[in-house]
């Protein structure tokens, strides 16, 4: 058994093996593109990206097994084979959907040693060993040629080009997407298909079957569904109260925590509930005269 995470092996040159990913030393180089491994094992697998050996035949995309590359060929394919019974998600990978489960049932199987706090996805606790440890994030990147994407406005570090693009967006005000029929435009597709719909009557409203009321987009006529047939598939970790969003869930998680993190900025009063902080910033304001010209 690793004793700094109680995983348990049958062999023990598998666990020391293991022991090495939280050693966190890349001793093993790619003599290819010069990538750095914990293990000679991580090294070997890597090589075959460069023998071509699993080859994607849409992309030319290479990867390290035949694994990979059947999990990758679902991104061309559209194929999403695991489907979640409690809300019909569908995912491309096993591990994707045991994750997903884990929204519904509360489970949180990552425990911190230090403080026996839970987590439900091991990303995260990671990330809370943290605090414990004094790690800043993105140090693995400092000897890497994978840099995290920088904000140029305020610094903020997204992992992918694609998310950095999104955001800056909010700061430069750019909308890219234009209506052709209008002189619209907007930050995202998505919210040019929305308009289309809703302006111009372009597109296909999805009508519910129970009632006539109609959606622009199928994801909330799903979730408008659940309500017909009380289906509520996400339960909160703390009590056994269950909800038909992930939202509605997280909005009702403070009532189990005393940490308040919204703060007046005229009187000092803090507050679990950004809804709840706002609407005392009115009265706050209103009854110290700052409204009153």
């Amino acid at each position: 058994m690793c004793t700094v995470c109680e995983k348990r092996f049958t062999k023990k040159h598998h666990l020391n093996r293991h022991k090495e990913r939280h050693i966190g030393e890349k001793s093993y180089s790619c003599t290819q593109c010069e990538k750095r491994f914990t293990t000679q094992s991580n090294l070997m697998s890597h090589m075959y990206v460069h023998t071509s050996k699993y080859k994607c035949s849409e992309c030319g995309k290479c990867f390290q097994n035949k694994q990979a590359l059947t999990i990758h060929s679902r991104i061309h394919s559209g194929e999403k084979p695991f489907e979640c019974n409690d809300c019909s998600k569908r995912f491309t990978q096993a591990g994707d959907l045991v994750m997903h489960r884990r929204i519904h049932s509360g489970e949180k199987p990552y425990n911190c040693h230090v403080c026996h706090k839970a987590f439900s996805h091991s990303g995260n606790l990671h990330r809370h060993m943290r605090v414990h440890t004094g790690n800043k994030p993105y140090k693995r990147h400092i000897h890497s040629t994978r840099r995290p994407h920088h904000c140029p406005y305020c610094g903020k570090l997204f992992k992918t080009e694609g998310e950095l693009k999104l955001h800056v967006r909010i700061h430069t005000g750019a909308k890219p997407y234009t209506c052709r029929h209008c002189s619209d435009r907007f930050t995202v597709s998505n919210q040019l298909k929305i308009h289309l719909l809703k302006s111009h009557n372009e597109g296909t409203w999805l009508t519910c079957h129970i009632c006539p009321k109609k959606f622009s987009q199928s994801s909330s006529l799903k979730i408008h569904l659940r309500r017909h047939k009380g289906v509520k598939p996400f339960v909160c970790s703390d009590c056994p109260k269950r909800f038909c969003t992930v939202a509605e869930r997280i909005h009702h998680q403070p009532v189990h925590s005393d940490f308040k993190q919204f703060c007046c900025g005229k009187c000092g009063k803090y507050f679990k509930r950004k809804e709840n902080v706002k609407s005392h910033f009115v009265r706050c304001s209103e009854s110290l005269g700052f409204f009153n010209f």
